[in-house]
C-alpha cells in the first residue's frame, strides 16, 4: 500500500499557512469542494487542521455523559471532544486548484446532515483506522450511496497493526480495484496533502474521458 510521503513545503501553494490571509490567491482557477469523511475519532479534524491555509473552522464539543453511550469509544478512549456539525478548511494546490475541505461528523446520529454537507462535492477522502476497520463501513456506505468518487487513506496511528497486506485491507473494505488507497499521518501537513492529491488525481482520471 502506498504511503503518502512527506513533501516539500511548496506543495501547498503560494499562500503561507501562518499568514492568516483569508483571501484566495490570485492563481486560483478551479475551486473544488471535497469531503473528509470517516468514523468517529479517525482524525478528520486533525487532517483538516494540519493542511488548511486559513484558520480552520471546528465545531467540536466535549463528549458529554449523555452522548458517551451513543458513541463507540473503542480504540479512542482518550478522545474528549466530537464534531457536531462540520469542520472546514481550505488549501491551494499547484496549478490553481483550491480545495474546500468539509469534515463530516462520523456518528450515525448525524446522518441527516450528510445530504446537506455532501451537496456540490466532487469527491471524498475517507479516513480509516486499521485498528477498527469495521467502524468505517457505515461511512463508506454513505459515500457510495451518494455516488461520490473517493479515495481511502489509512491514518497511521502509532499502535496501528502493521501485518495487514494491501490486498487484505482492500478486501476488508470491499473496495473496487480502481479506488485509491494510501496511508497518511493526519498530523503531518505534507503527508495529508499527498493523501488529498491521491484523491484529486483520481478525480482527474475519472473526468478526463468526459472532456475528450
Amino acid at each position: 500500500m502506498a504511503f503518502a510521503p512527506s513533501s516539500t513545503p511548496s506543495r501547498t501553494g503560494d499562500v503561507p499557512r501562518d499568514s492568516g490571509d483569508i483571501h484566495l490567491p490570485d492563481t486560483a482557477r478551479d475551486l473544488v469542494k471535497i469531503l473528509v469523511a470517516g468514523p468517529f475519532g479517525v482524525g478528520k479534524t486533525t487532517l483538516i487542521g494540519s493542511v488548511s491555509e486559513i484558520r480552520p473552522l471546528h465545531t467540536e464539543e466535549p463528549i458529554s455523559e449523555a452522548s458517551a453511550p451513543l458513541d463507540d469509544l473503542a480504540g479512542v478512549r482518550d478522545k474528549a471532544t466530537t464534531t457536531v456539525a462540520v469542520d472546514f478548511g481550505r488549501i491551494s494546490l499547484p496549478g490553481g486548484v483550491v480545495l474546500y475541505l468539509f469534515g463530516t461528523p462520523g456518528q450515525e446520529r448525524f446522518r441527516a446532515l450528510w445530504d446537506d454537507i455532501a451537496y456540490g462535492a466532487l469527491g471524498a477522502l475517507v479516513l480509516v483506522d486499521s485498528r477498527r476497520i469495521d467502524a468505517s463501513f457505515d461511512v463508506l456506505g454513505l459515500v457510495e450511496e451518494s455516488g461520490l468518487p473517493y479515495a481511502v487513506a489509512f491514518n497511521d496511528f502509532p499502535d496501528a497493526p502493521r501485518h495487514h497486506t494491501e490486498e487484505q485491507l482492500r478486501a476488508a473494505l470491499d473496495l473496487a480495484a480502481g479506488t485509491p488507497m494510501v496511508t497518511c499521518d493526519a498530523r503531518d501537513a505534507d503527508s495529508s496533502v499527498d493523501a488529498l492529491l491521491a484523491l484529486v488525481q483520481h478525480l482527474i482520471e475519472r473526468h478526463a474521458p468526459e472532456d475528450r
